[in-house]
C-alpha cells in the first residue's frame, strides 16, 4: 500500500489551547473544592466556640436561677445572725449576681470570638488564589 501516513505532530513544549483550557479547568476545579474543605473545618472550630459560649451562657443562667433559690435560704439564714434579715438577703443577692455576671462576660467573649461566622483564613487564601491567577494570566 502505498500513501501517506496522516500522523498529528508531536508538540514537546507547546500545548493546544484546548489542552490548556483543559488543564485550567482541572486545577480550577481542585483549588475550589480544596478551599471548600477549607472553609468546612474552619466553619467547625467556629461552631465549637459558638458551642462552648452558647453553653456557658446557659449554665450563667441556670446558676443564677437555681442559686437564687438553693443558696440564698441558707447564706441569709447564716448571716442574720450577724446582721438584720434584709441586709443578709441584699448581700447573698449581691454575691449571686456577681457570679452570674462573671459567667455572662466569660460566655459572651467566646461568641464574640466566633463571630462573625465567616471563614475567614479560607476567604483570605481564595483572594489570594484569585490574585495569583489574575497576575499569570496576564503575562
Amino acid at each position: 500500500m502505498t500513501g501517506t501516513m496522516h500522523t498529528r505532530p508531536v508538540h514537546d513544549e507547546h500545548h493546544s489551547v484546548g489542552e490548556l483550557v483543559g488543564q485550567a479547568t482541572e486545577q480550577l476545579s481542585r483549588l475550589v473544592r480544596q478551599e471548600v474543605a477549607l472553609a468546612k473545618v474552619e466553619l467547625a472550630e467556629k461552631g465549637k466556640r459558638v458551642g462552648r459560649g452558647g453553653g456557658m451562657m446557659g449554665a450563667a443562667g441556670a446558676i443564677a436561677y437555681v442559686g437564687l433559690f438553693a443558696l440564698a435560704g441558707t447564706a441569709t439564714a447564716a448571716l442574720s445572725l450577724a446582721l438584720p434579715v434584709w441586709a443578709a438577703a441584699l448581700i447573698v443577692t449581691a454575691l449571686l449576681f456577681v457570679i452570674a455576671g462573671v459567667l455572662a462576660m466569660t460566655g459572651r467573649a467566646q461568641l464574640r470570638r466566633a463571630a462573625p461566622p465567616t471563614p475567614e483564613q479560607t476567604l483570605g487564601s481564595v483572594k489570594a488564589d484569585v490574585d495569583e491567577i489574575r497576575e499569570r494570566a496576564h503575562r
